[in-house]
């Protein structure tokens, strides 16, 4: 297909880099993406501009950061396809997201007896925070579990949603095995029993067109640095229904509307929810990232990301001795596997020596190895600027690997 890849790599400089005396092989997007210039100059020129606090004072400065800061929560709006600008609430990153509806909703909405509803292949971001849940208010925690192919049980699904159940949350894609999980069913079976959906999307929201309002899901949550953009920045999308019903769970700075030494009152959405200071310069950051995507075509990226990880999964496929965790039926931007008997992270360690990055271990997903009896993979996970002759670097070395092991 004609896809600019060699144009896009030169937006990254980080991509010419020699790791070990070899051309750097990126394949560890799905923990975090490189970050393109126009992103990079987009932050120094808050520092360089109009670097002031937002939101509170009246000079230009802080007009100016104000103004760009409000003007990506409207862009943000516009790339999930929200109803509302004030449904995008800032925050950390997805961890920070998830926690916050943990919190929040929990609070609000789920009483002792209650059951939260997670799937069996959750990263540690979207379980402990109901485990905290569960020891604070003594819900219980019910588990879809995940099959042999690594997609999600979903006639077992339809039998945990009960009358006490009331959230379900659940990841979009896997970060160990790819899995594209069908969150528009799910959310629409939730929905049958009254149920709200949230959806963890930090894997899916640079690899997916994502429409908050056709999935119907109630909350969605994602990363800015693993779409190109800055770390510490992220995004909780909500339904304005269920925002305006959740307390906040932080205090202080733009969150409150009045405070005597007695009590305090609070500001509407989306501030109620973004106490203190914010990462404006992280928000604007962010902003610069969907520009960027926008400016390649987010369609045009994932049909090369498509095309990049089908010839991925065959190649590796074809390894002697591989074994590849993750077969489901839709699926893509990565690749999790084992190399015969050698462990995962002496494999990654090897592939090091020879420039190449990708992550082993666990990853964050502990029961999900438990299920599939292993102690971690090796995950090759792929982004914009990645290409087949990176692919066939990886296949060639994996043999080399294997070579070294007997």
């Amino acid at each position: 297909m004609n896809y600019p890849v060699d144009s896009i790599r030169e937006d990254f400089p980080i991509l010419k880099r020699m790791v070990n005396n070899k051309p750097l092989v990126y394949f560890d997007n799905g923990a975090t993406s490189q970050t393109p210039i126009p992103v990079i100059e987009a932050m120094n020129r808050v520092y360089y501009e109009f670097n002031s606090n937002i939101h509170r004072g009246v000079h230009t400065l802080s007009n100016l950061g104000t103004e760009a800061f409000e003007g990506v929560r409207r862009k943000v709006a516009a790339f999930i396809n929200a109803r509302h600008s004030h449904e995008v609430i800032f925050t950390k990153g997805t961890t920070e997201s998830i926690n916050l509806v943990a919190y929040s909703y929990g609070e609000a909405c789920i009483l002792e007896g209650d059951e939260v509803i997670i799937s069996g292949m959750e990263h540690h971001s979207n379980i402990v925070p109901w485990h905290l849940l569960q020891s604070r208010k003594g819900i219980t925690l019910k588990v879809i579990p995940v099959l042999e192919d690594g997609s999600l049980d979903m006639e077992a699904y339809k039998q945990l949603l009960s009358p006490r159940t009331k959230l379900v949350a659940v990841t979009h894609i896997s970060n160990v095995l790819g899995t594209i999980n069908p969150v528009k069913e799910i959310t629409a079976e939730a929905h049958k029993h009254g149920v709200p959906v949230l959806i963890d999307g930090a894997q899916a929201i640079h690899h997916e067109m994502v429409d908050v309002q056709e999935l119907d899901c109630d909350f969605y949550v994602f990363s800015s640095h693993k779409m190109y953009g800055p770390t510490g920045t992220g995004v909780l999308y909500g339904k304005e229904k269920w925002l305006d019903k959740m307390p906040p769970w932080q205090g202080g700075g733009e969150m409150i509307k009045t405070v005597t030494l007695e009590t305090s009152t609070f500001n509407e959405l989306p501030f109620k929810f973004e106490a203190g200071t914010p990462d404006y310069v992280g928000v604007i950051g962010l902003g610069a990232a969907i520009d960027y995507m926008e400016g390649i075509g987010r369609e045009v990226i994932r049909r090369y990301e498509g095309d990049l990880y089908a010839y991925a999964f065959d190649r590796l496929s074809a390894v002697e001795d591989i074994r590849i965790y993750g077969t489901a039926p839709v699926r893509g931007s990565l690749v999790s596997f084992l190399l015969g008997n050698i462990h995962p992270f002496d494999t990654g360690m090897l592939l090091d020596k020879m420039g190449i990055a990708v992550r082993t271990g666990h990853h964050c997903a502990q029961p999900l190895m438990d299920r599939f009896a292993i102690p971690g993979t090796v995950r090759a996970s792929f982004a914009l600027y990645n290409t087949r002759e990176e692919v066939d670097i990886l296949v060639a070395a994996l043999a080399k690997v294997r070579q070294l092991f007997g």
